[in-house]
């Protein structure tokens, strides 16, 4: 493998306290670097400041009790975190996320939440490249039916799933293997420079969304639809344009 899908990659994942981004909190988080030196891990447990409710905890393991008994104070993982990813960034190394608008979007107000410079008060800019398997999925193959849950992905990519997928470190790896698939099925995409690829899945996402927003034009149906933005479905009306 040669290009850009040889890596260095740094992948991310949270898990939360639910799927609100603007009100939940982050649980649990990972940072994994593949390189040709191999993998790094990197891993936070958070004491979130409230409590766990059950059902996250039946999906990531982790409880109030816990959390709060081994936990670190959200401002300081969220920084760590948070300088991480922008020093990837400055490098032009990709941030590889599983569905990155919901991740990269509780990461924004989590730590505006707790006063801390966003991704894009740090950057000056959107964050570039990103790379979101699930998007490139739904792009590159339109047409499948089912669902497209990671474990659905890695079951259609046949990448081997942990038996504690739905642990940070282990659906970032997960995704990792998943993107290799990607781009091994899909030359073209493995054959882009970041950038454009990066634009694809702009587009992908937003074609996405206005398909998933018409079939919720029902006006019984609860909820606000799809955010047609990608890959931070926030507020960035003074980031600067993608060029």
């Amino acid at each position: 493998m040669s290009g850009w899908p040889a890596g260095p990659f740094l992948g991310f994942d949270t898990e939360t306290t639910g799927v609100d981004v603007e009100r939940d909190r982050i649980v649990t988080a990972a940072l994994v670097r593949r390189d040709a030196a191999g993998i790094r891990v990197r891993t936070w447990l958070i004491d979130p400041g409230v409590d766990i409710p059950p059902a996250a905890t039946a999906v990531h393991g982790i409880t109030t009790e816990r959390a709060r008994a081994e936990g670190v104070s959200p401002a300081r993982a969220l920084s760590q975190i948070a300088d991480e990813l922008v020093e990837t960034q400055d490098r032009g190394v990709p941030v590889v996320v599983y569905n990155a608008a919901y991740d990269l979007a509780i990461l924004h107000h989590e730590l505006h939440r707790h006063g801390l410079p966003t991704l894009v008060d740090r950057l000056g800019r959107e964050c570039m490249p990103v790379i979101d398997p699930l998007v490139l999925d739904r792009g590159l193959d339109r047409d499948r039916a089912g669902k497209r849950k990671l474990h659905d992905l890695c079951r259609h990519y046949e990448v081997a799933e942990e038996a504690d997928l739905h642990t940070a470190e282990v659906d970032v790896v997960a995704t990792l293997d998943v993107l290799t698939r990607i781009t091994d099925r899909f030359p073209q995409v493995a054959r882009a420079p970041l950038a454009e690829v990066h634009r694809w899945q702009t587009a992908w996402h937003r074609d996405w969304a206005a398909a998933v927003n018409s079939r919720r034009s029902d006006p019984s149906l609860a909820g606000p639809g799809a955010n047609p933005v990608w890959p931070m479905p926030v507020a960035l009306a003074d980031a600067p344009a993608l060029t």
